[in-house]
């Protein structure tokens, strides 16, 4: 799973940076109440470091095993 917040109204210009960036096996979300994007996926589907300007902070990652 990987998560980050976007810069002030910059939401929509990061949710597609992370479409044309991240892998064919992603599912990706987007949050309007706080401006953030999950990309939920194996680790080779993240999308990489986005440019500086579209977040507010660096991303956060988290590598899960499947249960079932």
């Amino acid at each position: 799973m990987w998560e980050v917040r976007a810069a002030e109204g910059r939401l929509a210009e990061l949710v597609e940076w992370v479409l044309a960036n991240a892998g064919p096996d992603a599912v990706v979300y987007r949050s309007g109440d706080d401006e953030r994007v999950v990309l939920i996926g194996p680790p080779e589907a993240g999308p990489g470091e986005p440019p500086a300007e579209l977040v507010r902070r660096a991303p956060h990652a988290w590598t899960f095993d499947r249960v079932r």
